[in-house]
């Protein structure tokens, strides 16, 4: 390849031997060799993305579309021809008392679960702003119940729950205090799921939260601090407006995954039980436990669109947001 190009170079750019420069060509062709360098290089580009796009349709697009026609569909498990059966299946939903029952729980735990995770994410995040001693311990800390399995934790702490033997029931014993039936007593089965999936994604919250708190420059502050702002003066008009769009951002991630609250309900009161029963625990028992393919697929249509709604309404306010700050800055 450089000998290509020596020849060409030497063809076209030199200086004549009796000192005559104008000889010299204002613009070269790009020689053949190097046009076909860039045609490869174009299909390279194409041969790395085509498998991920692949993969994408295969693995994404087309299921979506193939559950979306099920869902119109009476297709069983056990077998059989689906027939098309329109909006059948979207009826019985809404005519069905369990899917009232499990929105309601759903929409329960979900505004339970991420208010709580979020104000004590953020105040956890507060506290770790400021640099100390031991701080990178006790945030790795904070963060293994993140790191670890839904559905392994559902499993530890339904040992830990147990009435009989848990280690939380056998403490109060000690002190005399009353035991509560933390996974049997309906009024308390929902609160005790809410309770480990507090436990687990509150750091989740805390880390998106001291990543936004880290990016504040330095400078707000010492202008607050040299016009002798109070410190809710500080938090009210610097840190949380600065701070909003990570929060909402995060918040718009934890919704959208409680609504699909499935691995603690399984693994600490299972998918029947009405008590706990959420949206994907109801489309479990439909789809996998009753072998209704065509009206399970009904309900993943149905969750699908209100994580969409919902997604699309966070979406808007986190751009108005961060468009009524670039306003202000400019």
């Amino acid at each position: 390849m450089v000998a290509i190009f020596h020849r060409y170079s030497s063809k076209y750019w030199h200086f004549a031997e009796n000192g005559n420069s104008k000889k010299r060509p204002i613009a070269v062709s790009i020689p053949h060799p190097f046009r076909e360098m860039r045609v490869q290089d174009g299909v390279l580009k194409y041969g790395f993305v085509g498998p991920a796009l692949i993969f994408l349709i295969a693995f994404n697009i087309f299921p979506l579309f193939y559950n979306i026609y099920l869902s119109f569909t009476d297709a069983e498990l056990s077998g059989g021809i689906a027939q098309l059966v329109g909006g059948r299946n979207y009826g019985v939903i809404f005519d069905d008392t369990r899917y009232g029952t499990a929105l309601r729980t759903t929409g329960l735990f979900v505004v339970l679960a991420v208010a709580t995770e979020l104000l004590l994410g953020f105040a956890l995040a507060l506290a770790l702003q400021k640099p100390f001693w031991g701080k990178p311990a006790i945030t790795t800390i904070l963060l293994v119940p993140m790191m670890l399995s839904p559905a392994v934790m559902g499993l530890y702490w339904n040992f830990i729950l147990n009435g009989h033997y848990g280690v939380v029931n056998q403490a109060l014993s000690v002190f005399g205090l009353y035991q509560p039936q933390w996974l049997t007593d309906p009024d308390l089965k929902l609160f005790s799921i809410l309770m480990i999936d507090i436990w687990m994604w509150t750091p989740f919250m805390m880390l998106i939260a001291l990543a936004g708190l880290n990016a504040i420059p330095n400078h707000l502050y010492e202008a607050a601090a040299i016009d002798r702002a109070s410190r809710w003066t500080v938090f009210r008009r610097i840190t949380l407006p600065l701070c909003s769009p990570l929060l909402f951002l995060a918040v718009l991630l934890r919704t959208t995954d409680a609504l699909k609250q499935f691995d603690l309900v399984m693994a600490v009161t299972g998918p029947n039980d009405r008590a706990t029963q959420t949206l994907s625990a109801l489309l479990y028992q439909v789809m996998f436990r009753g072998y209704k393919i065509g009206l399970g697929s009904s309900y993943s249509i149905v969750i699908l669109l209100i994580v969409i709604a919902l997604a699309t309404i966070f979406i808007r306010y986190i751009t108005s947001i961060q468009a009524k700050q670039g306003r202000e800055s400019a």
